[in-house]
């Protein structure tokens, strides 16, 4: 059994840190942008932010579908890093709505391409000769992008203050064009998947409409999707199958993303009300979300190397979902810090934004439980030909999440303190149905050459 990773994951690696760095670089400073310098009103600037975010993780429906179809993942990750450039280049170069609503919808398209192929790409370097490592990858393909974020939003957030949006926005874009390169020379080294096309698709979508459209011919003892089996065939249905059983699970995790994703809006715009001066220095408060990508390139190996092995020995084993699960339950704790917070704000007392480190914590921790494992339990339990296609499918739980967030934000009916508690008691409640979801989940796992 090989030991060692295979040779072209650096080039992955490394084209994810860079990309990573883009993106990150970008958003740090995206709700700041939108309130100091377009004048949007904090709530409108908030479900902007989420809209946009919600975008990102919905384009990659229709790439992993192209992927899976007719580009390879390969492929259509080259051609759609171009989208990705021209969109910093808009942000930097108009900086006003135009600009804003061009800059972000390139980006989206291009994330449509990217995310759900590179999170599968990576996996497919594996086969069962070395599945023994898959799981430490993914933790290095995460530590990845979290060196790549921590730097970027220590960095962008200053020249957004002293050089302004167009220096700002066309760093990112420059880190962009790099991130392309670095993949582009893996390129003679790379296992490539081969795309399903036609006839090796599983036709996800065709088969859920065909099967919610005809009900009436199920019989006894079926399934609601073994109606598609004459027109698609055993195979293709069986990854419908699949694909819904983890989607069943899947859902109840875009509650965590409503949440995890305000670090980047509501916890910044809480950090705006603090006292930035902290430690002897004078931060930017979107320069305080750094401590989530820095939080999860420590928590880590700590959790892999000491608190899971620690677990186990006390006899309780840690399975994937059993760490979502509990993922969940600290978001919500996490969010009961921030009301705290925003209850001696309201009460007039000056808090130092130091204050903000238990919520960050707390939250990255639930981000190492959830996110990681989610990008690894998606992989493994796709079938061979609808990996992207699940990848996109777990994408669409923070869709779905940072959606629910736009509309709240929007309708601006919960502020401050009361905003925070409402989405503890969601995230409490929600992981109780996430709890009966996983114990009912039966899983398999699928792998490149297995």
């Amino acid at each position: 059994m090989k030991t060692g990773y295979p040779n072209q994951i650096k080039y992955i690696v490394g084209n994810e840190a860079a990309e990573r760095f883009s993106y990150y670089g970008m958003r740090s400073i995206l709700t700041v942008f939108m309130v100091q310098y377009l004048m949007f009103p904090a709530h409108d600037a908030k479900g902007i932010y989420h809209l946009f975010i919600s975008a990102n993780y919905f384009m990659p429906l229709i790439g992993g579908f192209l992927a899976d179809r007719f580009f390879g993942k390969y492929g259509l990750i080259l051609y759609v890093s171009l989208f990705y450039c021209l969109g910093h280049a808009a942000l930097s170069i108009w900086e006003n709505t135009f600009g804003l609503a061009l800059g972000l919808s390139l980006i989206a398209v291009g994330a449509g391409g990217i995310k759900p192929c590179v999170s599968a790409f990576v996996g497919d370097q594996f086969n069962k000769t070395n599945s023994n490592l898959l799981k430490g990858v993914y933790e290095l393909f995460y530590f990845s992008v979290n060196f790549g974020s921590f730097f970027s939003t220590l960095w962008i957030p200053k020249l957004l203050a002293q050089h302004g949006p167009g220096v700002a926005f066309a760093v990112p874009g420059v880190l962009m064009a790099v991130a392309t390169y670095i993949f582009w020379l893996g390129r003679k080294q790379y296992v490539r998947a081969p795309p399903s096309g036609k006839e090796g698709s599983t036709d996800f979508w065709a088969i859920l409409i065909f099967s919610v459209t005809h009900q009436r011919d199920r019989k006894p003892g079926q399934s609601w999707l073994d109606v598609a089996i004459n027109k698609y065939g055993e195979t293709r249905v069986d990854g419908a199958k699949a694909a819904c059983r983890i989607f069943a699970v899947f859902i109840w995790i875009s509650a965590f993303w409503a949440l995890f994703e305000q670090h980047g809006s509501s916890w910044v715009l809480q950090a705006k009300q603090m006292d930035l001066h902290f430690m002897g220095y004078d931060f930017e408060a979107s320069q305080i979300a750094a401590l989530n990508p820095i939080m999860v390139m420590i928590l880590i190996p700590l959790f892999s190397f000491v608190l899971f092995p620690l677990v186990e020995r006390c006899g309780i084993k840690v399975t994937p979902l059993r760490r979502m699960g509990t993922g969940m339950v600290f978001t919500g704790l996490a969010f009961v810090c921030a009301a705290y917070i925003q209850m001696l704000l309201e009460s007039g007392q000056q808090v130092s934004v130091g204050w903000q480190f238990p919520q960050y914590l707390i939250v990255t921790s639930a981000e190492v439980l959830v996110s990681i494992t989610g990008l690894e339990f998606a992989y493994t339990q796709a079938p061979k030909s609808m990996k992207s296609t699940i990848m996109g499918l777990f994408f669409l739980t923070i869709t779905i999440g940072n959606f629910l967030t736009a509309i709240i934000s929007f309708i601006n009916t919960f502020t401050g303190a009361h905003e925070f508690l409402f989405y503890a008691v969601l995230m409490f409640v929600v992981s109780l149905f996430f709890v009966r979801a996983a114990w009912k989940y039966q899983e398999k796992s699928y792998l490149e050459g297995a």
